[in-house]
């Protein structure tokens, strides 16, 4: 998986291309974490992600735990339906902030 990021001001921006899953669940969470320090407002942009797996949704959890701790914002951009179908299965749409 890659993982670009973008920042304007205190907006980040972490733009996701390929499967996050298993193995590529701690890349992304040893990018997004330390990003808590300076942004007020983290973006996950979905557009290029692929699949998503247990490990990764677990990622994404902890993300919105740590934004309500330090009164951020974070939510998800460009979701497809196959993953929108997922956060639906697993209740995690009245939880997480779905950008359109």
């Amino acid at each position: 998986m890659n993982i670009e990021l973008t920042k304007s001001g205190e907006e980040s921006i972490l733009a996701l291309c390929g499967r996050l899953d298993t193995q590529t669940a701690p890349q992304l969470e040893s990018r997004l974490i330390p990003l808590f320090d300076s942004a007020k407002d983290i973006i996950l942009d979905f557009e290029k992600l692929d699949y998503i797996s247990s490990a990764g949704l677990r990622v994404v959890l902890m993300g919105e735990k740590i934004a309500r701790i330090k009164s951020a914002k974070f939510s998800l951009l460009h979701v497809s339906e196959n993953i929108m179908e997922i956060l639906k299965v697993t209740g995690l749409l009245d939880i997480l902030t779905i950008k359109t």
